[in-house]
Parts: C-alpha cells; sequence; structure tokens
C-alpha cells in the first residue's frame, strides 16, 4: 500500500500541491491581517478576542481545504476516469481495491495534515502580530489555546470526511467541476456564519457529513469493480 501512494505521490506531482497548499495558507494570513488593518482604519474591532479570532481563522482553513481537497480528488480520480487513464493501472496485476484506497488514503492525510498545519501557522504568526500592533486588547490564556487545539482537531477531522463527499457528485459524469463546484456548496452550507453561529458548531450536522462522506469513498471502494463495467 505504501508503495502504491508513493506511486501516486510521484505520478501526480503532489509537491506541486503541497506548495498550492503553502500559498493558500500565506493568503489566508493575509486576509487575516487586511482584516484587522482595515478595522483599525475605521476604529472598529474585528475580532474581540483569540478566542473568537482563531475561531475565523478555523473556519477560513476549513473553507480552502475542503475546496483544495476536491480539486485532489478530481486529479487523483475523477480526471483519471474521464481520460480513461484508470483503465491502464487497472491492466496491472494490482487490486483495483487497492488502488483506489491508495489515492483515498493520500487525499485523507493530505486535507487533514493541510488544515492541522495552516491553523498552527496562522494562529502562531496571529499571536506574534497581535501582541506586537495590539490589534485584539485580549491576553491568551493556555485554556484558550488547549481549547481551541481540541477544536482544531474534531474539526479537521469532519472537514477530511466532508472533502470526500464530492466524489458523489463527480463520479457521477466523472465532471471535474461538478466535483469541485459541489465542494464550494458544501463549504457554503457547513462554514457560513449566521450572528456569530455556523452549522459546524451543531455537531450532529459536521459528524453526520463526515460520516456520508466516509460512506460515500467505502461504496467507490466496494464497486469499484463494476464502475467501469457499467459504460
Amino acid at each position: 500500500m505504501l508503495n502504491l501512494i508513493r506511486l501516486e505521490i510521484k505520478k501526480h506531482k503532489i509537491d506541486s500541491s503541497i506548495k498550492g497548499a503553502l500559498v493558500a495558507t500565506g493568503i489566508i494570513f493575509g486576509v487575516i491581517l487586511l482584516g484587522l488593518y482595515v478595522s483599525k482604519l475605521d476604529h472598529e474591532l474585528v475580532f474581540e478576542n483569540y478566542e473568537v479570532a482563531f475561531s475565523a481563522i478555523d473556519t477560513l482553513v476549513r473553507a480552502v481545504f475542503i475546496i483544495f481537497a476536491s480539486t485532489l480528488v478530481a486529479k487523483l480520480i475523477i480526471d483519471e476516469y474521464k481520460n480513461k487513464t484508470i483503465t491502464i493501472l487497472f491492466m496491472y496485476p494490482i487490486n483495483r481495491k487497492k488502488i483506489i484506497i491508495a489515492k483515498l488514503i493520500l487525499i485523507v492525510i493530505f486535507t487533514f495534515t493541510a488544515i492541522i498545519f495552516a491553523n498552527t501557522i496562522i494562529t502562531t504568526l496571529f499571536y506574534f502580530f497581535n501582541e506586537k500592533m495590539q490589534y485584539i486588547p485580549d491576553t491568551l490564556s493556555l485554556i484558550v489555546v488547549k481549547k481551541h487545539a481540541l477544536k482544531v482537531l474534531m474539526n479537521a477531522l469532519a472537514a477530511t470526511g466532508m472533502s470526500l463527499i464530492p466524489l458523489f457528485f463527480g463520479m457521477r459524469k466523472y465532471s471535474v467541476p461538478t466535483t469541485i463546484i459541489s465542494s464550494i456548496i458544501i463549504v457554503f452550507i457547513i462554514c457560513s456564519n449566521n450572528g456569530g453561529m455556523s452549522l459546524n458548531d451543531i455537531i450532529i450536522i459536521p459528524a453526520t457529513l463526515a460520516f456520508i462522506g466516509v460512506l460515500i469513498a467505502y461504496l467507490a471502494i466496494k464497486n469499484i469493480e463494476k464502475v467501469d463495467l457499467i459504460e
């Protein structure tokens, strides 16, 4: 399995996706700083305290990388079916299920790691930047850090599961645009903020969506022997 994952990394040049994730992380941090700068000019507070700021950062990170994950789903799976290159892979003496599992594991690991990494880097930079510029009149406590770390971990797990949902829509017609658009819709549903609350705050919703994503991945693996025979 590890060899298959390594082959996928090499074949699809995942290092370019890693660079893309780093750029996305920098852009998110830039957007946060721009918001702080504009709020200071208007003499308004964007974030009341560190807890609110970290929550906003987490929401932005999850939104970006759920969509980012859909591009990986499109690149590693949907595009291969669309261009029939998956057929060549299936000709090798390797179990088809193992090929798809390797692709899905790569997507899951990448997405989860990217969300954790981006959250860690951005919140750390945000803290040091705020300590210098004093945009937020608040002191960061260990309790807030621990609470946020646990929240990021749970949200990252849920978001990683959700990121597999676009696989279902993309596989319907082997459509890359459909795959990405479905991820954008998921982001709008789960990350939209209404009066300081979002659907992600209702634990059962992200948990259910994550379960659906995992179920979709399971069915994709289970039915892999039939997919190319249906056409």
